[in-house]
């Protein structure tokens, strides 16, 4: 089974910018279908950008054109470039591809001043 594992998380200050990778343990276009989502503390889980099969891309409206998701099939590896960060944002950022549906373990982002 295709593992996924995040990285790229931390804090930084309101307006900067992160990228996130979502590394694939082997081939990442063994999945037709690479999510990023996210979890703040209380909240439930929310889908933030989704790369669909033959490339297709949607952003849920919070992103408001601040995040872009693309992939590097060469380097097994799935991006969500963060910019114009808000404290809003600060959550959990998890990577889920499909089929079979599969979850990597998170990384944290936090905006704070």
């Amino acid at each position: 089974q295709v593992q996924l594992v995040e990285s790229g998380g931390g804090l930084v200050q309101p307006g900067a910018s992160l990228r996130l990778s979502c590394a694939a343990s082997r081939n990442i276009i063994f999945f037709n279908a690479v999510d990023w989502y996210r979890q703040a503390p209380g909240k439930q889980r929310e889908l933030v950008a989704r790369l669909g099969p033959l490339g297709g891309i949607k952003y849920a409206d919070f992103v408001e054109g601040r995040f872009i998701i693309s992939r590097d099939n060469a380097k097994n590896t799935v991006y969500l470039q963060m910019s114009s960060l808000k404290p809003e944002d600060t959550a959990v950022y998890s990577c889920h591809g499909e089929p079979p549906n599969t979850w990597g373990q998170g990384t944290q982002v936090t905006v704070s001043p």
